[in-house]
Parts: structure tokens; sequence; C-alpha cells
């Protein structure tokens, strides 16, 4: 069954989530960007309020794929407690010395989710090198949140395509990008292991605004009956 991601900036947020019954509880500051990241401290703080009842995940921010600027954020997050570490793979900089400094790090436990960005037409053999480097998932997202949701800025031949192959890779694979309800449906039917939300959460649809706990239910719900059908 496909689970539900909801994003949250705050203790409160992810206390809200937790008591409707998401999957899994995504860390991050939509303020700062597609992939912008909460304080250290907050993110600590966040991890000992939730205390393993879920997941949790966290970005490490909207920064340039550069080998040591990437590896040292994934070191500093590592060392809050969350379960798994999102890496956006932002257009340009340098990619693959970036995946070669942190398969090369001996003492790497972390759980590495890997961030492509649909409207960045981002070349999906690139999923390969990303097991072989030692992450353990991918996610499709989208870096403009206004040019719409996932399902308008990427054919559905192409999704469909990308689950399939981080299935036959074994990679955790998730689905966001400011998708809707109206979404659900149709990402569900390709079996993606989880879809993520964060603005249609929020009231208004405003993803830098706050949660409303009728929205998440909403959603939640929609989940649960799209994955019966």
């Amino acid at each position: 069954m496909t689970g539900m991601l909801a994003s949250v900036n705050s203790i409160a947020e992810a206390l809200l989530v937790l008591s409707l019954e998401v999957d899994i509880i995504d860390l991050k500051q939509p303020k700062l960007g597609a992939l912008g990241a909460l304080e250290l401290v907050d993110v600590k703080q966040i991890v000992a309020a939730i205390a393993g009842r879920r997941p949790v995940s966290a970005t490490i921010g909207d920064l340039p794929m550069q080998p040591e600027v990437i590896f040292n954020a994934v070191q500093l997050m590592a060392q809050t407690g969350v379960d798994y570490i999102k890496i956006g793979f932002f257009p340009g900089d340098d990619w693959l010395g970036t995946l070669k400094k942190l398969s090369e790090s001996t003492s790497q436990k972390q759980a590495l989710i890997a961030v492509l960005f649909a409207d960045t037409q981002p070349d999906l053999t690139i999923m390969t090198t990303l097991k072989a480097s030692g992450f353990v998932g991918v996610m499709l997202d989208t870096m403009d949140k206004q040019q719409g949701s996932l399902t308008q800025v990427m054919a559905a031949e192409q999704i469909a395509q990308f689950v399939s192959q981080a299935n036959n890779l074994q990679l955790l694979c998730g689905l966001a990008g400011s998708l809707r309800l109206t979404d659900i449906t149709e990402l569900i039917a390709y079996h993606p292991d989880y879809l993520g939300f964060r603005g249609a959460l929020c009231q208004e649809h405003n993803r830098v605004g706050q949660l409303s706990q009728r929205a998440v239910r909403t959603i939640k719900q929609a989940m649960q009956a799209a994955s019966i059908e």
C-alpha cells in the first residue's frame, strides 16, 4: 500500500500529522525553497518529540551539488537522529563527484534519499549510480512550485518509468511536487512507496502557511480509498 508523507516545519505540525497517522513525517522549511532545511536544533527537537512513533525524514536544504558541501551537510543532519536524509539533485555542478564522496564515507550509515526534480528533465539513468552509491531511495519532486503539480510537468509515461526503475533497483520510491487531491488516484496506480504532500495539507493550499487538520484528514482518507480500489 502506498504511504503518505507529510512535510512539516515545527513540533506542533509534526504532532498534528502524527495524531492523524500519516506514514512518514518529513521536516523542511518551505519558506527557504523547494527543499529548504530546518535548523538542526529544531530537527533534533522534533525527532525527540516523535520518539520513534513514525519514521522521520529531513532535507539538507537547497544546496549546490558540490562534494564537500553535500557531504558535510549530510554528516550534520545525521547527528539529529532522523531516519532518512533527503538530498536535492539540482541542475549543474558535480553530481558524480558528490556521489563518489558520499559513497567513500566508511562510516556512512545514513539512509539517503535522492530527490530528482521533474521540471528539470532529470536523467533517470542516474538511478543506477544512486543505488551503487548506497542510496536507499529516490523521489520525484518539482523545483518550481508555480508550474503546477508533478502530473502537470511530467508525462504519465515518464512517471511510470521512474517508479518501475526504482522498483527494479529495490529503491524506496516517492512521488511529490505540489500534489493535489485529484492527483492521488492516478499516482497510486503506479504503486510508489509513498506520496508526499505539503501545499495540499495547508490552509488555502499555501505551502508556506499553516497546516489544516481538515486538509490532512481529507488527503489521508483519499489515499486510503485509492489504495483499496
